[in-house]
């Protein structure tokens, strides 16, 4: 568990599985020889091969007033095209717990887009039936992102993601479609970051003059901040995808603004650096 302070608000890491190698599926350019070159990965996201580290977590956004989760990992009991994924039995629930969050004193959750690995947790399976894991929360999903899913005539070709992880959560009355732009509540707001799905979004926190950046998935891993045009294979527009990463990583590099990543391996969060050779890295406090 990772645990960042930005001014007055706690953002607690809670992992679902953090996995070394098998990435290629994701990221097809990250061979393992086009990544050994990039030294400054290792050894927190990149292992002596040349193989990528990966996780898979929720990040809580604690103001003091209130507690957001950011994107619900893969979830348990839920079947997946993925064989890892299938069918997990995993202690997440008790590990929100254990950092002090039982799962009924959630009052948001923020769902960055749909994709199998950030709504899982939306529901949980309870006498055969998927019910909000969090009853007392606002499920937020932005509008744009929402009627582009809504619009698909087979739902079948994506599994049964919407069926069992968000369409309960909207029969329970439970969720909320935003704009791109969204105030959460103060200090906190989303950032469109489209181009991986058509209404992608950022997260930015703000309190007492200090800043952090929840990405999503507009950046997978950290070899894209140095290759931005590795593109991932789920992007639902690779070109634009590209596009906001550039304008994302530009704009934030050499800022005092701490960039969590939705998908970074421990330690998770550090800041944007241009490389002497071009592009950027991520600096967690080690040397290029």
């Amino acid at each position: 568990m990772n645990q960042w302070h930005i001014g007055d608000v706690k953002i607690t890491r809670i992992i679902e599985m953090q996995v070394t190698g098998g990435s290629r599926f994701i990221l097809p350019d990250a061979t393992r020889d086009a990544c050994l070159p990039m030294a400054w990965m290792q050894p927190h996201f990149m292992d002596a091969e040349g193989n990528l580290i990966m996780s898979i977590h929720a990040l809580i956004v604690d103001t003091g007033t209130r507690k957001i989760v950011v994107d619900t990992c893969i979830g348990n009991d839920k079947e997946r095209s993925i064989p890892n994924w299938s069918h997990l039995q995993t202690t997440f629930l008790d590990d929100i717990a254990a950092a002090g969050y039982a799962r009924e004193s959630i009052d948001t959750v923020m769902c960055t887009h749909l994709h199998v690995d950030h709504v899982g947790w939306n529901t949980m399976l309870v006498d055969g039936e998927w019910v909000p894991t969090f009853p007392n929360a606002r499920y937020l999903v932005a509008e744009k992102e929402w009627s582009y899913w809504d619009s698909v005539d087979d739902e079948s070709q994506y599994g049964p993601i919407l069926a069992d992880s968000v369409r309960p959560v909207i029969a329970a009355g439970l969720m909320d479609f935003v704009a791109l732009e969204h105030e959460i509540c103060e200090g906190i707001r989303l950032e469109p970051t489209p181009g991986h799905t058509p209404g992608h979004v950022s997260v930015h926190i703000t309190s007492k003059g200090e800043e952090a950046l929840i990405t999503g998935d507009c950046v997978h891993h950290p070899c894209q901040m140095a290759h931005t045009d590795w593109c991932s294979s789920a992007d639902y527009d690779q070109d634009q995808g590209r596009r906001t990463r550039e304008s994302l990583l530009e704009n934030y590099v050499d800022r005092d603004v701490l960039i969590i990543g939705t998908h970074f391996a421990t330690p998770t969060a550090g800041h944007i650096k241009r490389l002497e050779t071009g592009g950027y890295w991520l600096d967690v406090g080690d040397s290029p």
